[in-house]
């Protein structure tokens, strides 16, 4: 089974390299490396494994956290393909125009950002309760906005939102939903989510808005 972990490493050579060989020396299969962010002596890295199916994940912890300086933010499970031209996919369909741009974008953008969920929503739907047309497009794990009043709307830019956010429900602070939005295309707006964390970070939220505004500008290309 394949797990996502989420790791804090010190920023200099041979770090990763060591998590590695931690990892392969426990007969674990490292699958794909994404680098969230780097700055001010860490970097924050998002790393797939394949756990053989004799090992517990809480022993994925143990191996990496052995080598010096390495924290795991968070561990969970993965699903979904192991493609490193995610994104390049997405605007792609999204030029073809052969499906609706928020379909495509609700469906694509769990899968590029490692996230549980995403919905396109009605942005001009500020400080009123959102009907159930207001939700353009939704992935199959996503909650049900519809009702909710959500206060950050219409988005002038990209926002996280964290779990502990008064709008929230009841049962999505329990679940420990985090999300983050971004504009997009004419009044509407991407969010994504997941469950039980982690948090998603500045960096994931930047990358989020310019390909959400890449996304605006590819789909109003003629189809090729």
């Amino acid at each position: 089974m394949s797990y996502l972990l989420r790791l804090v490493v010190p920023d200099r050579p041979g770090v990763l390299g060591a998590v590695a060989t931690a990892l392969g020396a426990a007969g674990i299969d490292i699958v794909s490396l994404d680098v969230l962010e780097r700055g001010n002596g860490i970097a924050v890295d998002d790393v797939v494994v394949d756990l053989p199916a004799d090992r517990l994940p809480d022993g994925l912890i143990t191996v990496v956290q052995a080598v010096e300086g390495v924290q795991v933010e968070s561990l969970r499970p993965f699903a979904g393909p192991l493609d490193t031209h995610r994104e390049l996919d997405l605007l792609d369909a999204l030029s073809r125009g052969e499906r609706a741009a928020a379909d495509l974008l609700s469906e694509e953008l769990p899968r590029v950002f490692h996230s549980g969920w995403s919905v396109v929503l009605d942005g001009h739907a500020a400080q009123r309760p959102l009907a159930e047309a207001a939700v353009f497009a939704a992935s199959e794990a996503a909650p049900d906005f519809t009702g909710l009043t959500l206060p950050w709307l219409p988005l002038s830019g990209p926002r996280l939102l964290p779990s502990e956010e008064s709008w929230l429900p009841e049962r999505w602070q329990e679940m420990a939903i985090e999300m983050m939005a971004a504009p997009y295309g004419d009044g509407r707006a991407v969010v994504l989510g997941r469950s039980g964390g982690p948090a998603f970070r500045r960096s994931e939220l930047l990358r989020l808005a310019h390909l959400t505004g890449i996304a605006t500008t590819v789909a109003q290309l003629p189809p090729t």
